[in-house]
């Protein structure tokens, strides 16, 4: 089989410092001229096996940075998340990490700021502290960045955990009035675990809101 041959290299429009490659008359991929540089490229010239595969290294990083950005427009995630969908769709793991470097460079990932955007909307939300960590956590923000981050966003949402319990305690107990203490107690509790609050005084909180056992039930 022929070595393939670079039969265009042109700048593109749409993206700045770009260039557009063809091989063998067909759009290969719109790369990065900084990173083409070092190949020595020249239209009309075969391609030596060793710069088509850095070609297609390039093409695979520029597809997963492409399809990273698709994602942090949905919605915002913390790198290692990102990290986990984007080799999930068959990105090659080399390609997704160079796309992340590139991305963090830039600053359009940081996990520290997700961590603090996270925390504030769920505490806002009633999410206890305990919670919020643990989801950090599963999400691959490191735990000290978690904790600070749920500190910080407390702080500044000027959210009470003990506060946000008994409210969010209070609302629930009414729900489960009609049902007996014990079930009453004993799903009250678990639902506010769930939520990410929990301890002793979660437990008195619990006590108090469902009074005691009916005799007459």
């Amino acid at each position: 089989m022929p070595a393939p041959i670079l039969t265009g290299l042109a700048p593109d429009p749409r993206q700045p410092g770009y260039r557009l490659v063809d091989v063998d008359r067909g759009r290969f991929a719109s790369l990065p001229g900084e990173a083409l540089e070092p190949l020595r490229l020249e239209v009309g010239r075969e391609l030596p096996p060793a710069a088509l595969a850095r070609l297609r290294e390039l093409a695979d990083i520029e597809a997963a940075c492409r399809a990273a950005l698709r994602a942090l427009a949905r919605r915002s995630h913390a790198r290692l998340d990102l990290s986990r969908k984007l080799v999930k769709k068959q990105h090659p793991p080399a390609a997704v990490e160079a796309a992340l470097q590139r991305l963090a460079a830039q600053r359009l990932i940081d996990d520290r700021r997700f961590a603090e955007q996270y925390a504030g909307v769920r505490a806002a939300r009633g999410r206890g502290p305990s919670r919020i960590v643990k989801d950090l956590l599963a999400q691959g923000v490191d735990r000290r960045t978690a904790e600070e981050s749920v500190r910080r966003a407390l702080e500044e949402e000027g959210v009470d955990p003990e506060v946000e319990a008994r409210a969010v305690a209070a609302k629930r107990a009414r729900q489960l009035a009609d049902l007996p203490v014990p079930i009453r107690k004993r799903r009250l509790l678990a639902y506010l675990v769930r939520r990410g609050y929990g301890g002793p005084a979660v437990a008195g909180l619990v006590d108090a809101l469902c009074g005691a056992p009916d005799p007459r039930r």
